[in-house]
């Protein structure tokens, strides 16, 4: 498998599951050039869109930013994976959000606490990563840059998270929290898809044994009624 389908995989029942029923409207926000999870959910019947500037082409594809997404009519659930952190406007995106469910609609959300990204999780990650000639990903870009950089492990990280925008995991559950109702919190893996050898049951036993900090959020809330 290829990162991008080791975490479709493993993140799909945790999505699937606060879902309502299909056929209902699902939307994912980012879904990317691989299509995200729309194939999967049009598997199990629902209505599903997949919206990216760089989203396949295709009926269930819109290749635009979700601030010009014009939705026909409101949707059951919207899908946000490891796209929130990303957006400029962080507000505008979950305002919109709000806008596009129906009453008491499900907003699923797969994201990165960037703030625990420490150097003893960093390091692990740097040690598992792939070699020449396997597919590489973000984490080699990441270490080679900071080995470039010649600074320290902070210094590097908060550089390179002021230059691409991004927002942090904190950030990003206070402006859920002041829109949906929560219905599930938690933190697990995040870096196991760009590493060699290494599953999601690996990376939570080094979590659970306190050798690296738990990166991923795992979110869902609803619209209240």
């Amino acid at each position: 498998m290829t990162p991008d389908e080791r975490w479709l995989t493993a993140l799909w029942p945790s999505v699937r599951a606060p879902l309502p029923p299909p056929p209902a409207r699902v939307l994912e926000i980012g879904c990317g050039p691989v299509g995200g999870f729309v194939p999967r959910l049009a598997d199990d019947g629902y209505a599903a869109t997949g919206i990216d500037p760089e989203a396949p082409e295709g009926a269930a594809y819109r290749r635009i930013g979700f601030e010009q997404y014009q939705a026909p009519q409101p949707a059951g659930a919207i899908i946000a994976c490891t796209s929130l952190h990303h957006v400029a406007d962080l507000g505008q995106v979950l305002d919109l959000a709000v806008a596009t469910l129906a009453p008491a609609g499900v907003l699923v959300v797969a994201e990165w606490a960037r703030e625990r990204f420490d150097e003893a999780t960093a390091q692990w990650c740097f040690a598992r990563l792939p070699g020449p000639g396997e597919d590489r990903g973000w984490l080699n870009d990441r270490y080679e840059q900071w080995q470039a950089s010649g600074q320290g492990w902070d210094a590097y990280l908060r550089s390179w998270v002021d230059g691409e925008g991004l927002h942090s995991g904190g950030d990003i559950l206070c402006e859920l929290q002041a829109r949906f109702d929560t219905g599930e919190l938690s933190y697990g893996a995040y870096f196991f898809p760009d590493l060699r050898g290494v599953s999601e049951a690996d990376e939570i036993a080094a979590i659970d044994a306190g050798q690296i900090q738990a990166n991923r959020i795992q979110y869902h809330g609803r619209r209240p009624a």
